[in-house]
């Protein structure tokens, strides 16, 4: 970047517009250059801007450094009128920089890059010099900060070096111990080897003496079996006759057995025609009073119906489903659902059904009694994967058909006068089958049962 005298803006005595720099704008210098153009764009209207700047106005200052900086930098070289503009913006911002360098005295304390671009747009006096200075001044920095590195970076090659010779060392003493330990390692197999081929060969020549000694164990097995067998076939012929003779022996003891039994049964006719004639002779009275009756005692009280109904079991006693299930062919089907999500609905579902299957089998194996638990299946994406308990008949209802219905199913399926009892508190299922002849039970009777296991 050169800066070239311009006859657009007037020149005092101490102006340094007709100072030329000779050589590019110092990078550093650069970016505080374009850094004080930003700050200072903002405060300008649109009419004060280049034409080449006025599209990044309502540009954030952030957004103008990373896409106008090229743009701003190029209007500072080559507007002079924007330059002035920028510096009166820059008067305003750093006042005491300015007024130290016009009076010819940059503060000491100040950052030469900053000093040198306020004196680049400002044009004062010298300001080539400072700009020279602040790029000489960037690179001896650069320069040391790059030695610097460098001697950083070959001090830590250097401490790499040696401890990549360190550990190499280790590495070849691991290898050779390494090494060794397998040299012996290996005369050890070898040893082990020429130790196992003795062995093979010994059992080479036992298994050839066995094979021998089994071909003439065998040839001797064959020759007893063969006598074993003409044995056998005697022994098949003297069973024979004697299955035959026992078979006549058995003949005659039936023959004798049936004239005995006629002559016992005809004997036991002609008592009960005698004992009959005997009764009708006689005339006697049916017997209405027994013996015991003829005692003289108190009797206790008889029983009401109300009585009774007040010793008869509760419907939400748990001793019915007991009395239910101990009749003959007693068939028990449960609501699964129903029965779980009033004992345990915080469960998850197939919690839920382990564990009412688990208490259902052991009631099951208590009573003897068949057991049909049904699950609402209509709502599964596939069929659920589970071995029945022993004792237990697990149903799943299909798509389409809800548990309810195929409980009624089931009750329907059974014989009339079998006892089936169903376990629901549904009041639609329990009615239903009540209408097809099954016992309903409220499912909180069937929990307390299971509890009480």
């Amino acid at each position: 970047m050169v800066e070239a005298a311009s006859g657009a803006e007037p020149a005092g005595p101490a102006d340094g517009s007709a100072e030329v720099l000779d050589r590019p704008l110092p990078e550093g210098v650069r970016r505080r250059v374009v850094a004080i153009v930003s700050d200072g764009f903002g405060g300008l209207t649109v009419s004060e801007l280049p034409a080449q700047l006025r599209q990044y106005a309502r540009f954030t200052p952030s957004r103008r450094l990373k896409f106008a900086g090229n743009a701003m930098a190029a209007a500072v070289e080559t507007e002079p009128l924007f330059r002035q503009r920028i510096a009166e913006r820059l008067r305003e911002a750093q006042p005491e920089l300015v007024r130290a360098l016009e009076a010819g005295s940059p503060p000491p304390a100040a950052d030469p890059l900053d000093v040198a671009a306020a004196a680049y747009v400002l044009r004062l006096t010298g300001w080539v010099k400072l700009v020279t200075a602040a790029g000489e001044e960037a690179q001896r920095a650069d320069a040391e900060r790059v030695d610097e590195e460098t001697r950083a970076e070959l001090e830590r090659l250097r401490h790499e070096v040696t401890e990549l010779r360190e550990r190499s060392r280790a590495e070849t003493e691991r290898l050779r111990a390494d090494l060794e330990a397998a040299r012996k390692e290996a005369e050890s197999l070898h040893r082990k080897l020429r130790s196992a081929l003795s062995d093979v060969k010994r059992g080479e020549a036992a298994l050839r003496k066995a094979a021998a000694e089994t071909e003439s164990v065998r040839a001797e097995n064959q020759t007893q079996l063969s006598a074993a067998d003409s044995e056998a076939r005697r022994l098949k012929a003297r069973l024979g006759e004697a299955e035959a003779a026992l078979e006549a022996s058995r003949r005659a003891v039936r023959e004798g057995r049936s004239i005995e039994d006629m002559r016992v049964r005809l004997l036991l006719d002609t008592l009960l025609e005698s004992a009959q004639g005997l009764r009708r002779e006689l005339a006697l009275p049916p017997v209405s009073l027994h013996p015991a009756e003829t005692v003289d005692a108190v009797e206790p009280g008889r029983m009401t119906p109300k009585d009774i109904a007040a010793r008869a079991l509760s419907e939400s006693d748990p001793a019915i489903l007991d009395q239910l299930l101990t009749l003959p062919q007693a068939h028990l089907v449960v609501d699964g659902y129903n029965v779980t999500k009033t004992g345990y609905p915080t469960m998850p579902l197939e919690k839920q059904r382990l564990r009412l299957l688990g208490s259902l089998s052991a009631l099951a194996a208590q009573t003897g009694a068949e057991v049909t638990c049904v699950f609402d299946g209509a709502e599964l994406a596939a069929p659920v994967l589970l071995a029945p308990p022993r004792g237990v008949r697990v149903l799943f209802s299909k798509p389409g058909v809800t548990a309810d219905e195929l409980i009624r199913q089931l009750v329907r399926a059974e014989p009339p006068g079998r006892p089936v009892t169903v376990v629901s508190t549904d009041r639609e299922v329990a009615d239903g089958v009540a209408r097809a002849g099954a016992r309903p039970v409220a499912s909180a009777v069937l929990l307390k049962r299971l509890s009480r296991s």
